[in-house]
């Protein structure tokens, strides 16, 4: 199993019709999952949507399955020209029912070599929005100013689906901003959570970035990342 993030600015119009079309794993040979969201940026404060830009989450049985997808599907046109990439899962806490989430446990990372992928899944409890957000923006806004993040990006499909999609230049970088007592934004977060649910369900799974194709806000994060931790360069996807 893999997983692959697809983000692209395709203007406003576009985008309503993306959320309305996602493919469906009934109609396209070797997906498992798929959700196409809104996007916007992770930092303090309110939510910031930028609403041109749509995003694709989807799980494969493989990449020839993904391959053939960017080959051959029309929907795979319309986010032609953004950037993908395709990810690896390592480890999960939590579940996402949607989409099991199948993980190596012998794909160990280095902690300190190579850059992580991180996506968090959540479907929101809608009484518990308010206080999603407040704890949502103080952990943001530590995360946005973190130099160790070197691209992020906030998902959204209303009215119950948020998450997020962010790229760390290490495993030992991203942690010490989740758990670490310098900051401690996002385990505060945690800990209001556990202690009353912000989501009826909720997934954080790590990945490792194996390829990427295409530019982000003027870079491709996975080799930036790469680049910044000393690791190899990945290949295209």
């Amino acid at each position: 199993m893999i997983l692959s993030v697809h983000l692209a600015d395709i203007g406003v119009r576009s985008v309503r019709a993306v959320l309305k079309e996602r493919p469906r794993p009934a109609a396209t040979p070797g997906l498992r999952y798929a959700a196409t969201t809104f996007t916007g940026a992770i930092a303090a404060g309110p939510p910031k949507l930028r609403p041109g830009r749509a995003a694709l989450i989807a799980a494969w049985e493989d990449d020839a399955a993904l391959d053939r997808f960017l080959a051959e599907d029309p929907f795979a046109g319309l986010l032609a020209g953004g950037w993908q990439v395709r990810l690896r899962p390592v480890r999960i806490s939590g579940s996402w029912s949607p989409m099991p989430v199948e993980t190596d446990p012998a794909a160990a990372m280095d902690e300190e070599a190579e850059p992580v992928a991180v996506l968090t899944l959540g479907k929101l409890r809608l009484r518990r929005a308010v206080p999603f957000l407040r704890a949502n923006s103080r952990a943001a806004g530590t995360a946005a100013a973190d130099p160790a993040l070197v691209a992020s990006v906030a998902l959204a499909a209303p009215p119950r689906f948020v998450g997020t999609f962010s790229i760390w230049r290490s495993v030992s970088a991203m942690s010490r901003y989740a758990y670490g007592s310098a900051r401690p934004e996002h385990r505060e977060a945690v800990k209001d959570h556990r202690a009353e649910a912000f989501h009826h369900e909720a997934a954080f799974v790590r990945c490792r970035p194996y390829a990427a194709r295409g530019s982000l806000d003027g870079q491709e994060p996975v080799a930036t990342a790469a680049a910044a931790c000393g690791a190899p360069p990945k290949l295209p996807g």
